[in-house]
């Protein structure tokens, strides 16, 4: 199992619809609107680095109001 927190700026005034809409996706653990240099941060999971690359690119991606996303994979060190 790979997880990844996915950092994500929407445009202005969207945060919490992108937040509502993204974690509703499957494979999505949790989706929170924040402040600060990224608007929201979502907790995602993939039974693969490929998967969660889809996840991202094909899911999370398409919703409106993203404008740009970040993802960092949880490494257990």
């Amino acid at each position: 199992m790979v997880q990844a927190y996915i950092l994500i700026q929407t445009e202005v005034g969207k945060a919490s619809t992108v937040a509502e809409v993204i974690g509703t996706i499957p494979g999505v653990i949790q989706a929170e609107d924040v402040t600060g240099p990224y608007d929201v941060i979502v907790r995602a999971e993939a039974d693969t680095v490929d998967e969660l690359g889809r996840l991202v690119v094909a899911k999370v991606q398409q919703v409106d109001g993203i404008t740009r996303t970040l993802t960092c994979p949880v490494v257990h060190l």
